[in-house]
């Protein structure tokens, strides 16, 4: 006999994220539970009034107590629904972006909360980061093989990179692995007609910053004939695609002696060592250096780590972005061009629009905006799901005032 699923109800005025197209319904929403359930079980959410609102998992570790997988009156979680939100993702990415190299699945974007699966050639990583989606793992990703066998694509291997902090909010060890047999993880990709060597064990994330991609290839028709300084550069992506874009000169810095080193073989990769090289140091120790030794160059690009993951450190995190992007904005040449972004889902694209509008204020620079872009298209905005739009990518051209 198949058993009832526990009764989640909402607190009469709450759930208000849920109701405008979010996923989540968090702890203080939650007026009582039902019925028997195990933490990862699937549970019905209903409204105060116990009309229907979804059918999600629960884990009462979490903030975030229940993450929505349906909103359909009898919908079942079973394989069939699975393969329908695969088939979707995967679709949807055929359409809107180079799949050589991309991400499949984006959690909440893609209506699959708590799970990310990026595609690295004929690779697979995967980062599962609540309970519920965990124990759908293996399947979504059986499910996502298939599906690219069926388009010609076979998978040579696949690797666990769950390993993220946010895990343990969810009562969840921190792991990291092969899921079947082991293969060779540094990974060679091609990205905009750049190659990339990708270590999808021991680099950042899930190894790479795919989200960049059509970002990177946005400043490469800048850089022609231009010196180029390339900051938080991590693996090197944006340095390359300015190199290949005809720069005369790329200086590239990390603080990471590891990222470096990867970018430093990328460059040779891409028979790029003589134009583009990089430096392990501080961006912010570095930028004063340069300034006071007169350094000047055409094209400055600016891609921290987020400064802030939550409301509090938003303040501290407006100073960290003024103070990079008032450092960039003198070295550039008048009439030279910033690249500047944010990664930070609380750093509001009109904060940070404001934060660079004071920077050069400061510094006496008038900047004429070139272009604005978000994410790639393989890392969907959900609207009403706010925490899916991160990225806030600016291009602009600093001149001094006359």
């Amino acid at each position: 006999m198949k058993q009832e699923k526990a009764i989640v109800k909402i607190r009469k005025g709450e759930g208000r994220t849920l109701k405008n197209g979010g996923l989540w319904i968090y702890d203080n929403e939650i007026d009582q539970i039902t019925g028997e359930y195990s933490n990862g079980d699937l549970v019905v959410v209903h409204d105060f009034d116990d009309f229907y609102l979804g059918c999600g998992y629960i884990n009462t570790n979490s903030k975030i107590t229940v993450r929505i997988m349906s909103r359909t009156k009898g919908q079942e979680i079973d394989h069939e629904f699975l393969t329908m939100r695969v088939k979707t993702a995967w679709e949807y990415r055929k359409t809107t972006v180079d799949t050589d190299s991309c991400r499949i699945i984006f959690g909440e974007a893609d209506f699959l909360p708590g799970i990310v699966i990026d595609k690295f050639s004929d690779v697979l990583v995967v980062q599962s980061l609540a309970l519920g989606i965990d124990r759908m793992k293996l399947e979504l990703l059986e499910i996502l093989q298939e599906l690219l066998k069926q388009d010609g694509i076979t998978i040579r291997g696949i690797y666990e990179r769950s390993d993220a902090k946010v895990r343990l909010n969810e009562g969840m060890e921190r792991i990291k692995g092969f899921i079947g047999e082991p293969f060779d993880t540094k990974v060679q990709i091609v990205e905009n007609g750049v190659k990339y060597l990708v270590d999808v064990a021991e680099g950042q994330k899930t190894g790479f910053f795919l989200d960049q991609k059509y970002n990177r290839a946005a400043i490469a028709g800048l850089c022609k004939g231009a010196r180029v300084l390339d900051c938080f550069t991590h693996t090197g992506s944006f340095a390359l695609n300015a190199g290949l874009g005809g720069a005369r000169e790329v200086i590239g810095v990390d603080a990471s002696e590891l990222g470096v080193q990867q970018a430093t073989e990328n460059a040779a990769l891409n028979g790029l060592s003589d134009r583009v090289k990089f430096i392990t140091a501080d961006v912010f120790d570095l930028l004063p250096e340069y300034e006071k030794k007169g350094e000047q160059f055409d094209v400055v690009i600016l891609d921290p780590p987020a400064f802030t993951k939550s409301k509090n450190s938003v303040k501290n995190a407006i100073k960290g972005y003024r103070e990079i992007n008032l450092r960039a904005m003198k070295l550039i040449k008048d009439g030279g061009y910033l690249a500047t972004c944010s990664c930070s889902h609380f750093m509001t694209p009109d904060l940070f629009a404001e934060t660079i509008g004071q920077a050069a204020k400061n510094v006496k620079k008038r900047i004429r905006q070139v272009e604005y872009r978000t994410q790639a298209p393989d890392h969907p905005i959900l609207w009403a799901a706010d925490e899916s739009y991160y990225l806030k990518f600016f291009i602009f051209q600093v001149v001094n005032e006359k």
